[in-house]
Order: C-alpha cells, then structure tokens, then sequence
C-alpha cells in the first residue's frame, strides 16, 4: 500500500482515503439493510453499524495491500 495519495499537489494519508470510502460503502449498506428490514435481527444497531465500518475499512486495506504487491 502507497504510503500517501497525491491529490492536485495536497498530500492524502492512505488510511484517510480509505477511511472516507468505507464511510461512503457503509452508508449505502446501511440504507440497504435498512430498506430490506435487515435491523429488525439486530440488537444494538449502532454499535452493529460500527463494526461494519471496520470490517469494510480492513477489508479495503486488505484489497489494496494485496493489489499494489
């Protein structure tokens, strides 16, 4: 994994790039799931919603690790 992105001369952490990308794949997850009435089988949504965030942003990290080898 690169160790920052170059984004017009401003340099980006590669974990905050793929912090706000999780972030953006969770929220449309999250109104999926809401939509098929997923969350009625959840007990607390939001710490629910917490630990798909970090399972999306590891997964992310993962994906990219692997692809720039």
């Amino acid at each position: 994994m690169r160790p920052e992105v170059d984004l017009y001369g401003v340099f980006i952490p590669t974990l905050g790039a793929i912090a706000v990308v999780a972030f953006v794949l969770n929220a449309i997850l999250r109104r999926v799931l809401a939509y098929a009435g997923f969350y009625r089988l959840v007990w607390h949504r939001p710490l629910f919603d917490t630990a798909m965030y970090f399972c999306l942003l590891g997964a992310l990290a993962l994906y990219l690790n692997k692809v720039s080898l």
